[in-house]
């Protein structure tokens, strides 16, 4: 049996690490988003293929035909390689895919471009304080007045808002529709006046989540993406991607290269963690279980390409890759042993601590954008067809 990829295939694996080769050097080690070193490392990129690749020239992308084994080898030599695949965020793994789905084409040449070079930098207002898992109860108000809509209410848990340019964001038009009618998608600019941004600090001791208020925030009214009071539609768009990017298994397999190579270098009692069965065990399985979301990736891949349905494959990808990435950090913890307990100014640190944080941010996204238990409810109801969970009538609970 060959299993491999034909010469074609071959030359791009070659083309890939040469590029790795000539220039790593060049590559951004972590740092600003907003510096120079990223974006240069973002356009280059681009230029080459490795980034934006299926995204129209139109719109600022390389414009290559979708190739799901391209993309595979393009990812496996930039993870094997420990270089960084170039910027994402929700900006570029969420929101340019909706624009190009259903997005106006004044909205395409306006967006696209200056987002996936990392020029225009976005956050996402959904969750509301009592609209999170059930996000079509969101309350957030806007009122056309004139050529704007003015925009009253209020968004949690909104990743990157103190460094955002714009927002896209969910907001009730019709009051009096059905929950999940009468929603709109608005984008806008997150220093229009009556914006207010406050920091909320989470398990990792820093501010990656805001809350967000809205004060009469006045929106030109052509800035809405899809049909007045059908933004639901969108909303549902922008979840498929934001699930997909929380299981990258790209960035998986990076962060499985440099699990290995951290368990090479700890050792206990003399012997290096590789070498002990009980830990070399959990490494196989997890091993095991990035590959299998790989080629759940392929599999979702192959489908948009051939325009077929994939539903099932992609409702697991955030269940699974959220839990498998918090495992995987854990197992990282617990190879430097009681230095996996270090934090701040430690002397003794590891990777200035991005161990212990992405185990702490990972545990959060076991809970953010759709809980665990809720996509469990997702896949069993609307993927496998199951029973809904019976609903407790309101008479009932009342008088319990």
């Amino acid at each position: 049996m060959d299993l491999s990829y034909g010469a074609e295939y071959e030359a791009i694996r070659t083309e890939v690490r040469d590029f790795i080769s000539a220039h790593r050097d060049q590559a951004p080690k972590g740092g600003n988003m907003r510096s120079k070193a990223v974006l240069d490392w973002q356009k280059l990129l681009i230029e080459h293929g490795y980034a934006a690749r299926t995204i129209p020239e139109a719109y600022g992308g390389f414009g290559a035909e979708p190739d799901v084994l391209a993309s595979r080898i393009i990812a496996e030599e930039f993870a094997n390689a420990q270089v960084s695949q170039g910027l994402g965020g929700q900006g570029i793994s969420m929101l340019v895919p909706t624009l190009l789905e259903v997005g106006s084409e004044e909205q395409k040449q306006t967006f696209i471009r200056p987002t996936i070079h990392g020029e225009m930098v976005w956050c996402q207002g959904y969750s509301e304080p009592g609209a999170g898992s059930d996000l079509a109860s969101l309350r957030t108000a806007a009122v056309l007045d004139g050529d704007e809509w003015v925009v009253n209410g209020q968004k949690i848990w909104t990743s990157t808002a103190h460094l955002a340019d714009w927002i896209f964001c969910l907001v009730r038009t019709e009051p009096d529709a059905p929950k999940h009618q009468g929603i709109s998608f608005l984008l806008f600019r997150m220093d229009t006046p009556g914006i207010e941004i406050r920091p909320l600090v989470d398990m990792t001791g820093a501010a990656n989540f805001n809350e967000v208020f809205f004060t009469d925030v006045r929106v030109p009214k052509q800035q809405i993406v899809g049909t007045r009071g059908e933004g639901w539609q969108v909303a549902n768009a922008i979840l498929r991607h934001e699930r997909d990017s929380l299981g990258d298994p790209n960035i998986m397999l990076s962060r499985l290269n440099a699990l290995i190579k951290l368990m090479h270098s700890e050792t206990i009692d003399g012997r290096r963690v590789i070498d002990l069965p009980a830990y070399r065990d959990r490494l196989m399985r997890i091993q095991g279980r990035v590959m299998a979301l790989g080629f759940n990736d392929m599999r979702i891949l192959s489908a948009r390409i051939n325009q077929k349905d994939a539903s099932l494959a992609r409702m697991v990808v955030k269940l699974q890759g959220t839990e498998l990435r918090h495992e995987l950090e854990q197992l990282g913890i617990d190879a430097m042993g009681e230095l996996g307990l270090a934090y701040g100014k430690n002397p003794y640190l590891r990777d200035h601590g991005n161990w212990q944080t992405h185990y702490m941010y990972y545990l959060g996204l076991i809970i953010g954008g759709g809980t665990s238990q809720i996509q469990k409810n997702i896949i069993s109801e609307r993927g496998l067809g199951l029973p809904r969970e019976p609903k407790v009538a309101a008479k009932a609970a009342a008088t319990a």
